[in-house]
C-alpha cells in the first residue's frame, strides 16, 4: 500500500520539519497540528502540508485531525516536564483514534536504550511508549536513535553557545554518544512509511563515530572559533549542577537529564548497521555537517539549508 495522507504529531519540531520537507517532495498530503499556529507559520512555506492548530491530548481534536488520513508519524517527545503525559499517554489517545478511524499503519520516535529499569524517567517512560506501540496490533515501526544532530537541533547548537563561556563546569563529562544526522534519520522514516518489511520492527540508528559529551562540547566550540577551558565535573558536582540548572530560567539540564547520561546512548561504535543494511544509507559523520549548519544561525538561512538538504 502506498501512503498519501500522513498527520504527523510533533511536525513543527526539530525532526518533524526536516521530514515535512523530505514528505513533500514525494507529494504527499501532510497535516500537521500545532498548539500555537501562529509560532509553527513557517511551516506553511512547505508544499502540500496543512498546519492545524489543536489539541492533541483532546479525543475529539484527533479524531478531527485523522480524518481521511491513511498512516500516522508520531515524532513527540520531551526532554524534561511530564514524560508520562507525552511518552505514555499520548501515544495510548493517538493509537486508540487511529483504531477509531481505519488507520493501521504508524511510525514512532523512541530512543536509544528506552525500557524498563533504566535511571531517568525519560527513558522508562520512552520506553514505556514504545511498548504501546508495538503491542498495539497496528503496522508500526519503531525507531530509537542517539542524540540528533542537524539544523535547530538542540543539542550541537546548545553546546556552541556555551563554547562561548571562558570557563565551563561540565557535568557527566564522560558520558557517551553516538550522534546521528536529522536527513538520515528522516529518510529512515521516509523509506520505512510504504515498506511491509518494517512492520513490526525497531531501529537503533546511530551516526558512525562515539564521542564523550566532553569532546562534542571541545568540537562544536572548536567550530565556531571558541576555546572555552572546560571543566568535567565528578558525579557528586555533576547531579548539584544539574539540581542547580533545572530550577533556573531556561532549565539547560535537569537532575532527570543526569541519570539519562548514566547510560551510554550508542549502538555499535564500529558499525552502526541498521542504516545501511536495511536502507542503504551511509551514516553522515558530524565533522561533514555540523562546520555548515552552525555558521547558518538566522531563520531564514537554517530554513534555506534545510531546503538544501531536502533537495528542494
Amino acid at each position: 500500500m502506498t501512503f498519501k495522507n500522513i498527520c504527523i504529531f510533533g511536525g513543527s519540531g526539530f525532526v518533524g520539519k526536516h521530514l515535512a520537507n523530505l514528505l513533500t517532495n514525494r507529494e504527499i498530503y501532510l497535516r500537521i497540528p500545532t498548539r500555537n499556529y501562529e509560532r509553527a507559520k513557517e511551516l506553511l512555506e512547505i508544499p502540500t502540508t496543512d498546519l492545524i492548530e489543536a489539541d492533541i491530548y483532546d479525543d475529539r481534536d484527533l479524531d478531527r485531525l485523522l480524518l481521511g488520513i491513511d498512516a500516522v508519524i508520531n515524532l513527540v517527545g520531551v526532554l524534561q516536564g511530564d514524560f508520562h503525559a507525552v511518552h505514555v499517554e499520548l501515544p495510548q489517545k493517538i493509537i486508540a483514534a487511529c483504531k477509531r478511524n481505519g488507520i493501521t499503519r504508524i511510525l514512532h520516535m523512541s530512543a536509544l536504550k528506552a525500557g524498563p529499569g533504566q535511571p531517568s524517567e525519560y527513558l522508562r517512560s520512552k520506553g514505556e511508549g514504545e511498548q504501546i506501540v508495538r503491542t498495539s496490533g497496528m503496522d508500526a515501526t519503531v525507531f530509537r536513535p542517539s542524540v540528533i544532530f542537524g539544523p535547530g537541533d538542540s543539542s550541537i547548537n546548545l553546546f556552541a553557545r556555551l563554547g562561548r563561556l571562558p570557563v565551563l563546569p561540565l557535568a557527566s563529562p564522560h558520558a557517551k554518544f553516538q550522534p546521528i544526522f536529522v536527513m538520515d534519520v528522516v529518510q529512515a522514516f521516509a523509506l520505512s512509511l510504504d515498506e511491509p518489511r518494517t512492520f513490526g520492527r525497531s531501529y537503533d540508528l546511530c551516526g558512525p563515530k562515539c564521542y564523550s559529551l566532553r569532546e562534542l562540547v571541545e568540537y562544536a566550540a572548536h567550530v565556531t572559533g571558541h576555546d572555552p577551558a572546560i571543566i568535567g565535573l565528578g558525579d557528586a558536582l555533576s547531579h548539584l549542577e544539574a539540581a542547580v540548572m533545572e530550577i533556573l530560567p531556561g532549565k539547560l539540564m535537569s537532575v532527570d537529564n543526569y541519570y539519562s547520561m548514566k547510560i551510554d546512548s550508542v549502538c555499535d561504535c564500529d558499525s552502526p548497521e541498521a542504516l545501511l543494511e536495511v536502507w542503504g544509507i551511509p551514516p553522515t559523520a558530524l565533522e561533514e555537517a555540523a562546520p555548515i549548519y552552525l555558521k547558518h544561525q538566522l531563520p531564514r538561512e537554517r530554513y534555506n539549508y534545510l531546503r538544501h538538504w531536502s533537495g528542494r
